[in-house]
């Protein structure tokens, strides 16, 4: 009976000890920009509030045809292929 007391004792322990253990983290090395960040009274830009996007439909929807189908590749420049005698005489 004191022995079932005894592990049953020992084993609250063992579980709090495995619950307080160190290892690194995958945020290991990040205190310095979480703090920046946390100190920072307001980190987003101004202009991210604007809802209002400006665009032009006209050029919105030429962009997507584009995108769909895109134009052809413009032509391989031209090559010249001269067949014959390089021009140099040689003595």
């Amino acid at each position: 009976m004191i022995l079932i007391l005894f592990a049953g004792s020992l084993s609250g322990c063992a579980a709090d000890y495995l619950n307080h253990y160190d290892s690194v983290t995958l945020a290991a090395g990040d205190t310095q920009k979480y703090n920046s960040l946390l100190q920072t009274v307001d980190p987003l830009n101004p202009a991210s509030r604007n809802t209002h996007i400006e665009g032009d439909g006209m050029r919105a929807a030429l962009v997507a045809h584009n995108y769909k189908y895109p134009p052809p590749p413009p032509p391989p420049p031209a090559i010249t292929v001269n067949v014959g005698g390089s021009g140099v005489t040689t003595p």
